[in-house]
């Protein structure tokens, strides 16, 4: 693969025309994490190359989870999960700034937190919040990828990389994975999605998935 060629064909036709240094080593270590895990399949190396698009808003800088909601957000997004009561002590109003931490602590704790995030000691929802290119959240999950002890290091590039390309090939976030959608005989970009997160955002995942499909062909 010509990386050369590659960025040049990328800036142009997806970046309008300007790539910066966080864009060239989030795409650097996305193609790293291809070739270290035997990833050869040029669709799955674009689907892979095109989720930062969104996940991070073409950063491509690793993001740690935002959970600065405010008392509403929290009673309409997490009502079944937090009470009204702590919705109004933790979350942002007028009164006071959201505490992250005990939000954190609140929404991926509890029983929830353990069936669906083996979230099972007191600081996990806080600890193991999501962080990387496609947010990783949950002590269960950062385990899979040998993160349990040091989930920082889910923020940076390097690793934050490995962890969603491998998550792909092995359908280590939702159990679909690459070849689900991409075979000899099956080429399914839209949901293809469905390895990170249902159909959120899928056609315009497809879209940017296409366009670097192409830059790769052409730099092969």
């Amino acid at each position: 693969m010509n990386r050369a060629n590659f960025f040049a064909s990328v800036r142009k036709d997806i970046f309008n025309g300007k790539l910066s240094q966080s864009q060239v080593m989030g795409l650097d270590a996305i193609f790293d994490a291809c070739e270290n895990l035997n990833i050869t399949d040029l669709r799955m190396m674009a689907y892979a190359m095109a989720t930062p698009m969104i996940e991070t808003g073409g950063s491509y800088e690793p993001i740690t989870e935002n959970l600065n909601y405010s008392t509403e957000a929290l009673r309409a997004k997490f009502g079944n999960r937090i009470s009204a009561s702590d919705a109004q002590k933790y979350g942002r109003n007028s009164s006071h700034a959201a505490n992250q931490e005990m939000i954190a602590n609140i929404i991926y704790g509890g029983e929830w937190g353990k069936a669906n995030l083996g979230n099972t000691q007191p600081g996990d929802g806080w600890k193991f919040r999501g962080r990387g290119l496609c947010q990783t959240t949950g002590r269960r999950n950062y385990a899979k990828f040998g993160l349990e002890n040091n989930p920082e290091d889910a923020a940076h590039v390097k690793p934050a990389a490995d962890i969603m390309v491998k998550g792909m090939r092995d359908g280590l976030f939702t159990s679909n994975k690459f070849s689900d959608y991409f075979t000899a005989s099956k080429e399914d970009f839209v949901q293809a999605r469905r390895m990170i997160n249902s159909l959120d955002k899928a056609e315009e995942i497809a879209g940017y998935a296409r366009k670097f499909h192409a830059a790769l062909k052409g730099a092969a």
